[in-house]
């Protein structure tokens, strides 16, 4: 067995998409100790600390008779339908205590005993790993529990070096280099549902620009430069919904990728973003504005081409008075930019 452990473990560790990770994590547990059924849950981002009872819990992974597996129903922009922490007893016992529940299920054969463990990294409480018994692994053994705690050690670790190259030191948000697998996803996803058509809600990419930030910079110094971006991506955060991706893109620009909008309610998104930030008082400086450019995500579009757009439309708001959130396709409408061609991903066959 333990030839086939290292193995499964160098595997894990050999990814570097979190997608990748958790199908690996669940496929090595199964595996190893043959359950029913092993889940993989990722808890939603919440604006405040105090709230993490009512964060939502999304299936990433499972592991089954049938293999390891996205849950193809999953859809990253509709968190409406997606369980909370307190939704089920487990859960909410496991998150308040730190620490694996054991539990008669509700469901499957009668007398198996359940397991949720609650899967940590450097910044807390990240997801709940479930482990669904049947047929003749009716519960847990103690040397499988001191396995799976063992592997989300692991995990934890391999999540820092991860975590390390794709979130910017300063904010927390994801950084430029994640961008790009991102938008992908988010991109393929559409397509898939078939939700490319127009007039449908679809999925959306803004800049967000700091207006002036140089003059804040030469007024107050870069302490309070620094402070200033902090507290916009922690506005971000409060703003925009848990399952929206957020990036600092370098300097003063912040990126979003917005989902399952039509252009009026992307609009109303971005906008209530910016009055957050214009009515925001912050310390030493006071008022802080920001532009902000948005495209829709095309079907077959590349990242480039959807960043080039929204570009367009933010050095528009930026030369028309600044603090004001501008649509590249409602600009195009109204004759005031001139159409830019649609740069097309090369055709995906599998």
């Amino acid at each position: 067995m333990i030839p086939g452990l290292i193995d499964s473990l160098a595997d894990i560790t050999s990814h570097r998409d979190r997608d990748e990770v958790d199908r690996a994590i669940v496929a090595m547990l199964f595996s190893h100790i043959r359950p029913g059924r092993v889940c993989l849950y990722r808890l939603l981002p919440g604006a405040a600390e105090g709230a993490m009872e009512a964060r939502g819990v999304q299936l990433r992974a499972v592991a089954d008779a049938a293999g390891a597996r996205t849950p193809p129903e999953e859809d990253p922009s509709d968190p409406q339908g997606w369980p909370t922490v307190d939704s089920r007893a487990p859960w909410r016992e496991c998150v308040r205590r730190g620490d694996v529940v054991h539990y008669l299920g509700d469901e499957g054969e009668p007398g198996s005993l359940n397991s949720v463990f609650p899967i940590l990294a450097d910044h807390g409480l990240i997801g709940l790993l479930e482990i669904e018994c049947a047929g003749r692994c009716m519960s847990l053994r103690p040397e499988d529990v001191r396995l799976v705690q063992a592997v989300l050690r692991i995990l934890r670790n391999h999540l820092s070096v991860l975590d390390y190259g794709e979130r910017d030191t300063l904010t927390g948000l994801r950084n430029r280099r994640t961008f790009e697998t991102m938008f992908a996803k988010r991109r393929v996803f559409r397509r898939r549902a078939g939700d490319q058509k127009a007039g449908t809600r679809t999925n959306w990419v803004g800049i967000v620009d700091v207006d002036r930030f140089k003059a804040i910079n030469d007024t107050f110094g870069h302490l309070f430069g620094d402070e200033v971006l902090l507290l916009i991506a922690r506005r971000m955060q409060e703003t925009f919904r848990q399952s929206e991706a957020l990036f600092r893109f370098g300097g003063e620009e912040f990126l979003v990728i917005l989902d399952d909008a039509d252009e009026s309610g992307a609009m109303k998104a971005f906008e209530r973003f910016r009055t957050a930030i214009e009515q925001h008082r912050f310390p030493q400086i006071g008022q802080v504005t920001v532009s902000v450019g948005i495209t829709r995500i095309d079907a077959y579009d590349i990242p480039a081409s959807a960043i080039d757009r929204a570009d367009s439309a933010l050095y528009f708001a930026k030369e028309h008075g600044r603090n004001r959130t501008l649509a590249y396709e409602a600009l195009v409408r109204e004759g005031l930019l001139a159409r830019k061609a649609v740069q097309a991903a090369e055709l995906e066959l599998f």
